[in-house]
């Protein structure tokens, strides 16, 4: 239990120090702006790179990558079915939203819970994986071709998702892995020292935004933001749960894992990349406020239960 505090923690108090930077003036509008996109361009490729090079690859071939994959797809089609009925959203904005009710915050969060909780932090390795070399790539597309107003084939959805930065550190630190090369220290040390920039980066300019408030993206409707926070800190680590100790008949402790991380939060670099192209980033925003503070009663609850 002490990692999931410490990890809520140290999540909150860098938050806080991004708001506080606002709130005097430090830092304005243009300021988050700033720090948002060099998370997104620098800190967070790099950060990417260097995670997937020493993962081990072959931690995703497992049934935990089936029941993590499971949730996400639960959650992200019940968003995409009431959100296109009920709020008319679209291409992009879909896009967006979806990440916000499945996108779960593996890294800042995951990583150290993994570790304090669950005794091991290979145990997050499939539910990072799965989301940046999936996940975030089909976002990124269904974004880029949002932005550019134009169609998005297949073939230039995939050209622009392999363009982009983040994508690329993925696939780097993929091949990396793959490879088992080792980069030498000449330059892992300096991409690891830009890796360092990219979580407080993103939670710093998280916190400023919260303060800002509307100038960074007026409210979402009520009733969108709860249905986003239900199925990410709820219906995702039940359906992860139920596939885990039914059809798979994972271990309890796989099952355990694969539960918890699936009742993280949704990740701040899911408000980065609404910030980055500019959609639904009240909804971001806030899906990953109230999700935050909601996950920590449902962490605390799935490791009560099943731990």
């Amino acid at each position: 239990m002490g990692g999931v505090v410490l990890g809520f923690t140290t999540v909150a108090v860098v938050i806080a120090v991004g708001a506080l930077v606002a709130h005097v003036g430090v830092l304005g509008a243009e300021g988050q702006t700033v720090l948002a996109r060099a998370a997104f361009y620098l800190g967070s490729p790099a950060l990417l790179l260097t995670t997937v090079a020493e993962a081990d690859v072959r931690t995703v071939i497992s049934g935990g990558l089936l029941a993590t994959t499971s949730g996400v797809l639960v959650c992200a089609a019940v968003y995409l079915l009431v959100a296109r009925w009920r709020w008319r959203r679209r291409g992009a904005e879909l896009a967006v939203g979806a990440l916000c009710a499945s996108y779960v915050n593996a890294g800042n969060l995951g990583l150290p819970i993994a570790a304090y909780v669950l005794g091991d932090a290979a145990f997050v390795a499939p539910t990072l994986l799965l989301q940046l070399l999936v996940l975030q790539p089909v976002a990124v597309a269904v974004l880029q071709g949002g932005e550019s107003g134009r169609g998005s084939g297949p073939g230039r959805s995939v050209a622009r998702a392999l363009a982009n930065p983040l994508t690329i550190g993925t696939l780097a630190g993929l091949g990396l892995s793959l490879s088992g090369t080792r980069l030498p220290d000449e330059v892992g040390a300096p991409v690891g020292l830009v890796a360092d920039l990219a979580v407080p980066a993103m939670l710093l300019s998280y916190g400023m935004a919260l303060r800002l408030g509307a100038r960074l993206g007026p409210r979402p409707p009520t009733a969108e933001l709860a249905v986003v926070v239900v199925l990410k800190v709820l219906v995702q680590p039940v359906v992860v749960w139920l596939v885990a100790a039914g059809p798979l008949g994972l271990d309890e402790l796989t099952a355990l894992a694969v539960t918890v991380c699936s009742a993280l939060p949704t990740a701040q670099n899911v408000f980065v990349l609404a910030v980055r192209y500019g959609r639904q980033v009240g909804l971001a925003r806030d899906g990953v406020l109230v999700s935050t503070v909601a996950s920590t009663v449902a962490v605390a609850a799935v490791v009560l239960v099943l731990g």
